[in-house]
């Protein structure tokens, strides 16, 4: 299944030259481009690039002269990575799930599946579970009982949803995602060595690890609508209420969200990021790679964590941090920066000292 120039030019916005009724069937970088791709050129940088492929039409940057790039088409966009994501969703199919219940998937009887489903091989739908319209779920997913899903959801295979989670419309979830285990929370008996060891800050004291109680998770998982959550992320259930994920937010692989932690509207939470419990994640916030964020703090509206950043204390809205711990980026910069010149530093050290000696030595 193709689509020509002036469907694709549509779907994007975007203005299209020369021959609009041109069908192209995929897309490709320029060099690798065959006659009926269309070629990803919206830089200059890879106009070399469309000579070496046989591609007849291309997506070009404003400006260009797609007549002396010897192509016979051309769409013509503004803003390059925005134009890949209306291209990238009109050209992805999405897995090849048939209409309908498989034969070998597990449906209770009181569950309620939408219309226009297409339920895939070995998935197991619990007792009570709503589903709405057009929800597509692949092969050896779960859903826990009492779970609601809006419409248009894509479940992709092997995720796992929890009893009495909560999800809203067009949840895109990678393979493997988990959403509504219980969260990691345990108590000793006493206060332990970790309890301890905050309120002391890391005094020596006689407290003991006595053993660990398992805190049990009775709240579930609420997720707004528009969300994605990557492969093999985990959303853990609240303790008493729900942990909380809101409108448009975005997990990527291996995220964590740990217990009771409130996540905000238009959220990016990149690969490997960890947020523990009951904190609070305000809107717009984007936490690069390997971010950890600790447990029972507050981080603003429209924060921006670096990869690899440590929040371990309430970050106010708007601000850009880096580092372990967490500092302003200007912060941060210049810390590296005298990071560096410590060599030097103490180079100059032992220096005056080694004159400071002599000259006691002189005296």
């Amino acid at each position: 299944m193709g689509f020509t120039l002036q469907e694709i030019a549509d779907a994007l916005g975007a203005d299209v030259f020369g021959a609009a009724e041109l069908t192209v069937t995929g897309a490709a970088e320029p060099a690798q481009a065959g006659p009926d791709d269309l070629a990803l050129a919206m830089d200059p940088e890879y106009a070399d690039g469309l000579a070496k492929g046989a591609a007849r039409a291309a997506l070009l940057w404003e400006g260009a002269d797609w007549q002396a790039l010897g192509l016979r088409g051309a769409i013509v966009v503004k803003r390059a990575r925005y134009a890949m994501s209306g291209l990238t969703q009109l050209l992805d199919k999405g897995p090849d799930i048939a209409p309908g219940i498989h034969p070998t998937a597990v449906v209770d009887p009181t569950a309620e599946i939408g219309d226009d489903a297409a339920i895939g091989p070995f998935v197991v739908i619990g007792k009570g579970v709503r589903l709405g319209r057009n929800v597509r779920i692949d092969a050896h997913a779960s859903l826990g009982a009492q779970a609601r899903i809006g419409d248009d959801a894509l479940i992709h295979a092997g995720c796992r949803i929890g009893a009495r989670v909560v999800i809203g419309d067009r949840l895109f979830a990678q393979p493997g995602a988990v959403v509504g285990a219980d969260g990691f929370s345990f108590v000793t008996p006493e206060k332990s060595r970790v309890e301890e060891a905050r309120a002391t800050l890391g005094a020596e004291t006689d407290a003991k690890n006595t053993g660990w109680t398992r805190i049990h998770s009775l709240g579930a998982v609420e997720i707004g609508d528009d969300v994605e959550l990557g492969a093999n992320c985990t959303i853990d259930r609240g303790t008493i209420r729900s942990t909380r994920i809101g409108h448009r937010t975005k997990l990527d692989n291996l995220v964590h969200i740990a217990h009771n932690v409130v996540v905000g509207d238009d959220v990016l939470l990149c690969g490997q990021v960890g947020i523990a419990g009951s904190t609070t994640i305000g809107s717009r916030v984007v936490l690069g790679g390997q971010v950890g964020v600790g447990d029972n703090i507050f981080v603003g509206d429209d924060v921006v964590a670096g990869g690899a950043t440590k929040i371990l204390s309430n970050v106010p809205a708007g601000r850009v941090v880096l580092g372990y711990p967490a500092m302003k980026m200007e912060q941060y910069i210049q810390a590296g920066q005298n990071w560096r010149r410590l060599p030097r530093l103490m180079e100059d050290v032992r220096v005056l000292k080694k004159a400071v000696l002599k000259d006691d030595a002189d005296d």
